[in-house]
């Protein structure tokens, strides 16, 4: 299975500290935030992995990671995402890169406690589909909420007023070969952007999604709040145990 990781955009919501740098490059605790999702993969025995970022400071990452020798890997890959595109698209960058395989993405600000061994060999079991990991939290009303009738997702709702579920889906996610097919198909919605849980949705639509609940804690950290939420975790408690 191929590794995924977005690190894009322009970072907004945490200017002025993004004003000269790329959100996926500021500190959590003792480390890059980028460091986080690199060891989520690498932990799970994933070490063939594209990172994909955009902004100005995208050569920043070349400086910083290099090869990826820091991590136990032998290379790593980048591409670039040209404007505020979506997750989507941002993904549909890399279809040269997985080569038909199987893939795991992570979210750049996503930042979890333990590990998803479990959940990555069970969807490397799977024949073909997809899978989204779900965490419960407080305030899914910020996330992609997922309606359930049992254990069955009926689809997601973003950033929902009113949360069908106590459940987030965090920012990994698993994907068969056909998930390029399905940007291709996808149009930019209100906020110009091609959305991820579009992509989730179609999985859905023909039942071809599962999901797995996140052991351990696991925050995002593109806001202020969840950046500090997110240091002060780390610092308590560590983050990415093998």
């Amino acid at each position: 299975m191929k590794g995924v990781i977005l690190a894009g955009g322009l970072g907004t919501r945490l200017y002025p500290l993004t004003k000269v740098t790329n959100k996926h490059l500021l500190p959590v605790y003792n480390a890059p935030m980028i460091y986080y999702p690199i060891r989520c993969l690498v932990n799970a025995g994933i070490e063939d992995i594209m990172i994909v970022t955009g902004g100005n400071n995208a050569g920043d990452f070349l400086r910083l990671l290099g090869n990826g020798k820091e991590f136990g890997l032998k290379h790593l890959n980048y591409a670039y995402q040209e404007g505020e595109g979506g997750i989507a698209e941002a993904l549909g960058l890399t279809e040269h890169f997985v080569e038909g395989e199987k893939v795991c993405v992570v979210l750049g600000d996503n930042i979890i406690e333990k590990n998803i061994i479990g959940p990555v060999k069970a969807f490397e079991k799977e024949k073909d589909g997809a899978m989204i990991i779900l965490k419960k939290v407080p305030d899914p009303e910020r996330f992609g909420v997922p309606v359930l009738e049992g254990a069955r997702i009926l689809r997601i709702e973003e950033k929902p007023m009113a949360p069908a579920s106590a459940y987030a889906v965090t920012g990994i996610y698993m994907y068969d070969r056909h998930v390029y097919d399905i940007i291709r198909t996808l149009r930019p919605s209100a906020r110009g952007e091609l959305e991820i849980t579009d992509v989730n949705n179609a999985y859905i639509k023909k039942g071809g999604i599962v999901w797995r609940e996140l052991e351990g804690w696991w925050t995002d950290a593109g806001t202020f709040a969840s950046l500090l939420h997110a240091n002060n975790l780390v610092a308590e408690t560590g983050a990415n145990k093998a």
